[in-house]
């Protein structure tokens, strides 16, 4: 069996003014760091073999305050990166829906059919983050391992998990640092833990 903990990364400036982030490289901002050193007293709690990151600062910076906290190296993995939101990114919300209405309603009400113009899908995301998860169960049997990643990847990743399609997409809430659990074997998987932000309430008092 594999355990895995799956770690969206900390608040950034652009999460708090809601703009697609995509492969825009922004790193953490004060309370994403707090949010961050949060998450890594919780996740100390567990045996942790590795610690894996999606490549953008934003990400590598939550990793590594985990890292740190744990005694361990971070392994930066494409295929965890973040969803190429293609001409949408940099776009605040109300932007991409004023000057692309009808892909904007794809992705509010059908994700899982929306193509952006030079990005990814959905299936896109899931198909190498899908692949990258198999790799780390190959290599990591019997051990727990932590990967810190985005609200997108973390999504479609427990879609897949939970036997759903991306259509669920919007039925799976992911806040900044959330912490999920899930245990793979031969085949099968066991979400153990989701969304979880306990580790935040003394930050939000």
């Amino acid at each position: 069996m594999t355990r895995i903990i799956l770690v969206r990364h900390g608040q950034t400036e652009w999460n708090r003014e809601e703009r697609f982030r995509g492969r825009v490289d922004i790193d953490l901002d004060e309370t994403g760091v707090r949010q961050a050193q949060a998450a890594a007293e919780k996740i100390a709690r567990w045996d942790v073999a590795a610690i894996y990151s999606s490549p953008l600062k934003r990400a590598m910076a939550t990793a590594q305050i985990i890292a740190s906290r744990l005694g361990l190296p971070v392994e930066p993995l494409h295929g965890i990166n973040d969803m190429d939101f293609g001409i949408w990114q940099g776009l605040s919300i109300e932007e991409a829906r004023r000057r692309y209405r009808e892909l904007f309603d794809l992705w509010r009400y059908s994700p899982q059919r929306l193509e952006i113009p030079e990005g990814e899908t959905l299936e896109d995301v899931q198909r190498r983050a899908v692949a990258t998860i198999d790799d780390l169960v190959a290599r990591h049997q019997n051990e727990t391992v932590a990967l810190v990643t985005h609200r997108v990847v973390c999504k479609v990743l427990l879609c897949h998990l939970l036997g759903l399609d991306n259509s669920h997409f919007w039925q799976i809430a992911q806040d900044t640092t959330a912490i999920n659990l899930f245990e793979l074997w031969e085949g099968w998987s066991s979400l153990r833990l989701l969304n979880d932000t306990c580790h935040l309430r003394n930050l939000e008092a």
